[in-house]
């Protein structure tokens, strides 16, 4: 009879997601997730299969969590106040400072290589983006924003600006909070 793993896995995959994060993912090594996640290599590779397939893991996990963090917003605010917070979720606090965009980062590590993986978060960027236009389309619908306005295009500047703060915020004396405000105000004036 097989043994039970010992290790809760969605812990694993947060541990996983915060050194991918920082490190990407040519500075992370099997030895790095190993002693990260406190696991032997043959636990490893039954529990994950590959690095690969625990960096997809890792991604869907920041994902997901951005795309829950936004849908609580909206939830709570509506539409366009959400948008308008979203922005200074990303920049952070003190405990936790804000950090470039793990699927950019790997989209711009990755893409060059036609790994599979610059794919994934292509994929999950692309998603997100659909996550902001549904909701200035809804916005769109309440009569917060004016209908002359196309849904898609306005989310696709939003994502970009929201991955240049982002990528603003690691910066040394740049005023990122200054920036998300920025981005909050503009959205006020559509």
């Amino acid at each position: 009879m097989s043994r039970k793993p010992n290790f809760n896995r969605d812990e694993l995959i947060n541990l996983a997601r915060d050194l991918f994060w920082k490190r990407g993912w040519a500075g992370t090594s099997l030895k790095d997730l190993e002693a990260a996640l406190k696991i032997k290599p043959g636990s490893f590779y039954a529990a994950f299969g590959s690095k690969d397939a625990l960096f997809e893991l890792a991604m869907d996990k920041y994902a997901s969590d951005g795309a829950e963090r936004l849908k609580e917003l909206a939830h709570r605010y509506g539409p366009i106040k959400a948008l308008q917070r979203f922005p200074e979720m990303a920049v952070g606090n003190a405990t936790a400072p804000a950090k470039a965009c793990m699927l950019s980062k790997t989209l711009l590590e990755l893409h060059a290589h036609n790994h599979p993986l610059a794919n994934k978060a292509n994929h999950l960027l692309l998603r997100m983006e659909a996550q902001f236009a549904d909701l200035f389309r809804q916005a769109q619908s309440a009569g917060d924003i004016d209908s002359e306005h196309v849904p898609e295009t306005l989310a696709r500047r939003y994502q970009s600006d929201l991955l240049g703060l982002r990528v603003s915020a690691e910066r040394d004396g740049v005023d990122a909070r200054a920036i998300a405000q920025e981005i909050a105000d503009s959205l006020a004036r559509l």
